[in-house]
């Protein structure tokens, strides 16, 4: 990839999701041309277009791509041609026979955006419609799926981003892949922590260091044994799983519920269980506390330890107790054990696998929200991760299906740039 991909200086919109690409959309403006010929405007208006319509294409062969003729429908009233066959166009005086309307209840039909169509035999493109379908994060990365095998279309293996899809082709890419492409970075939270710190804090760091150098040398010794450690034990934290914090809490405080329910009746135990339940009611303190690090595994080991306590709770009792007591017991939980089902089914949907590529338990990506929408022309299932290029985009009164973050003078001049004869 060529540098300053991303330039802040001089910003190109990208064909792809990344953080920089949104704060170019977000900062982008209408390009001054009161100052330039007419030839300038028509090369910044090119140039500004093809770094998002098909950057990865070379220019001759986008040339040899170009369409002067735009696609376009017109709507057409389903009443009108229901109650007329056509016949009334040839009463009057030549033109067809006017009927009065009501000029008040009739509204002006919006402009057809034609200009923004300059660029769509780029959408029937594969790697292109496999980046359109949110299967990739940019058309990159989609044409280095389909050049390494990973995309099918009608059921063969394709390795051509530039086949031309046709109306009802089905296209298909490795679902692990798109897991990969889409979801978020094992390493993302590593970012967030060193792109966070404050400049004072650094600052601080920095001093800190500097009155440590004057130190003796064996304080320097003492302070490297406790990074040492530190680095030790944060190295551990990392290798524990990364789960949801808030269903790991959830479940946490499901089980602190359901232990001082079981508490509560203190009269009907014996001294040997309230050692256990309390024993238990401090070990989930201590989770709460320090959620943040607290793996699934962790949680199902203690609601066994859980199960274990009142299987022997039961066992210890009359059976007039244990009607009781059940009776109270799964009046007070049902709801909260409803909820931890539930949230016990998430974790298996979506469960923690250090061996993926990708961060587990799954997320999509940062800054992802901004670009998920999917054209008009294709029909997505992202269950099987398939879609299907349903006909050609083509402009409609009001709108293009062509998904453009140009201006329509932009395009227009981009247009205008690839008119004339080469």
């Amino acid at each position: 990839m060529r540098k300053r991909f991303h330039w802040l200086k001089k910003p190109k919109i990208r064909a792809d999701w990344s953080k920089e690409n949104l704060y170019n959309i977000a900062r982008a403006t209408i390009p001054n041309t009161g100052s330039k010929t007419f030839f300038q405007q028509k090369w910044n208006a090119k140039a500004l277009t093809r770094a998002y319509h098909g950057e990865q294409i070379r220019e001759k062969q986008w040339q040899r791509m170009f369409r002067r003729t735009l696609p376009a429908v017109v709507p057409m009233d389903h009443k009108y041609l229901a109650q007329n066959d056509g016949s009334e166009q040839a009463l009057g005086r030549g033109s067809g026979e006017d009927e009065p309307t009501d000029f008040s209840s009739r509204s002006t039909p919006q402009m057809t955006p034609y200009m923004h169509m300059t660029y769509y035999p780029v959408e029937r493109r594969l790697d292109t419609a496999v980046w359109r379908a949110l299967f990739a994060s940019s058309a990159r990365q989609a044409r280095q799926f389909v050049v390494h095998g990973w995309v099918k279309v009608n059921g063969k293996k394709m390795n051509y981003p530039g086949y031309m899809l046709n109306p009802g082709d089905l296209f298909q890419v490795d679902p692990e892949r798109v897991m990969w492409a889409t979801g978020a970075r094992k390493d993302e939270k590593r970012q967030m922590i060193t792109v966070g710190k404050k400049p004072t804090e650094k600052a601080e760091s920095q001093d800190t260091a500097k009155e440590e150098g004057q130190e003796t040398a064996a304080e320097t010794d003492a302070e490297k044994t406790d990074a040492e450690a530190k680095s030790e034990e944060a190295k551990e934290a990392e290798k524990e799983p990364e789960t949801n914090e808030e269903e790991v809490k959830n479940t946490l405080k499901s089980l602190m519920e359901r232990t001082e329910a079981m508490m509560a009746d203190s009269e009907e135990l014996s001294a040997k269980r309230k050692q256990d339940l309390r024993g238990f009611r401090q070990a989930l303190r201590k989770m709460l506390s320090r959620a943040r690090g607290v793996s699934t595994s962790v949680t199902d080991d203690l609601e066994a330890r859980l199960a274990e306590i009142t299987n022997k709770l039961v066992k210890a009792k009359s059976p007039k107790q244990q009607v009781k007591e059940a009776t109270a017991v799964d009046a007070f939980t049902e709801e909260q054990e409803e909820l931890l089902q539930e949230a016990l089914e998430k974790m298996r949907e979506n469960p923690f696998d250090p061996s993926k590529p990708y961060l587990t338990p799954w997320r999509p990506r940062s800054f992802m929200s901004a670009f998920a929408f999917i054209p008009r022309y294709l029909e997505v299932n992202q269950n099987i991760c398939a879609a299907v290029y349903l006909r050609h985009p083509v402009a409609r009164p009001g709108m293009a299906e062509v998904p453009t973050p140009f201006h329509y003078e932009t395009n227009q001049l981009a247009f205008n740039w690839y008119l004339r004869r080469r």
